[in-house]
């Protein structure tokens, strides 16, 4: 079991603050709480092995959503996590800088197989580092690092044999800043996390694009038949359908305005993040923490910046109704 604190344990949460008779609000995750909605699977998928031409389907489907190039490598797994956990064997041992503060997995990985990690608060106290690491839009204030500085950090990297990873878990809410355009160029890795925009984090599907030497290992790592077939097919189908993408950042955004509406309200100073979710500091964050607990309602606290909160979007009217009234 991973060490580094995460949202979404209802079961510790329940452990906590006992059952609520409405059920939780779960709002410490960074998941669209209205998910794409599954489309039917042929029952046969759940039968069978992963089939070769449907999983290529699902990578050119991917390459599309994602903006990159028609050929560019790309590799699928069973969740993003899963891929930030392998990165750290394709260069055992080296010097790698995480511009943080971000999250926490990043680290936790790379020093578990033996790097040197180092946390910067910029780009240019990485220097000496042969692998560098960020979260772009970062998790959890949405800091965001223009493309053209990560592309030529990327170039500098690959001069000396060094890798730039770019985590774009959050960048379907700002396509913009991705540089999936860029994939296959040497020195740059980049990752696409399903589950967030999508809603279905339950489906565990993530992707990694870059340059083919690391790609390949990483599918061997990785092994055959990595992403069950049901995953398979509703990847296909969501990251085909552009309406429901382009209709979803709308709402999202406007969702966001409301929320950070409510927490200013309350006390909350907004300290950024993405159209999925808000930083806020609030000089009582665990009265408030515990506060909404007890409520029913389950927002993410920073032990270690114990002013912060975060606040995933509720998906419906009355759960926002929900939390203006645990306010109080």
């Amino acid at each position: 079991m991973s060490m580094v604190p995460h949202g979404g344990d209802l079961a510790a949460a329940e452990a906590r603050w006992g059952r609520p008779r409405e059920g939780w609000l779960d709002l410490s995750t960074g998941i669209n709480p209205v998910p794409y909605p599954v489309p039917p699977i042929d029952p046969a998928s759940w039968h069978r092995l992963p089939q070769r031409d449907r999983l290529q389907r699902l990578l050119d489907a991917a390459r599309a959503c994602y903006g990159a190039p028609a050929e560019a490598p790309i590799v699928a797994a069973p969740g993003t996590q899963i891929l930030i956990q392998l990165l750290p064997r394709l260069r055992p041992s080296a010097r790698v800088a995480i511009l943080g503060p971000t999250y926490g997995e990043h680290a936790a990985c790379w020093a578990a197989e033996g790097a040197t990690v180092t946390t910067v608060a910029s780009l240019d106290e990485a220097t000496a580092a042969e692998v560098v690491v960020l979260v772009n839009p970062n998790n959890p204030d949405g800091r965001i690092v223009a493309a053209e500085t990560l592309l030529a950090l990327a170039g500098e990297l690959a001069a000396r044999g060094g890798l730039l990873v770019v985590d774009e878990a959050f960048a379907e809410v700002t396509p913009w800043v991705s540089v999936a355009v860029e994939a296959g160029r040497p020195g740059l890795l980049i990752l696409r996390s399903f589950g967030k925009f999508f809603g279905l984090a339950g489906i565990r599907l993530g992707f990694a694009l870059g340059p083919a030497a690391e790609i390949d290992r990483l599918a061997r790592l990785l092994g055959p038949w990595a992403v069950p077939g049901p995953a398979i097919e509703t990847g296909i189908a969501a990251l085909s359908d552009r309406g429901w993408q382009d209709e979803t950042r709308e709402r999202l955004s406007v969702g966001t305005e409301r929320l950070t509406a409510l927490l200013l309200a309350h006390g909350c100073a907004d300290r950024g993040g993405t159209d999925l979710f808000r930083l806020v500091e609030h000089p009582e964050a665990a009265r408030v923490w515990d506060r909404l607990g007890h409520a029913g309602i389950l927002v993410r606290p920073f032990p270690d910046r114990p002013t912060l909160l975060r606040f995933g979007l509720p998906g419906s009217g009355d759960g926002f109704a929900r939390l203006a009234t645990a306010f109080g």
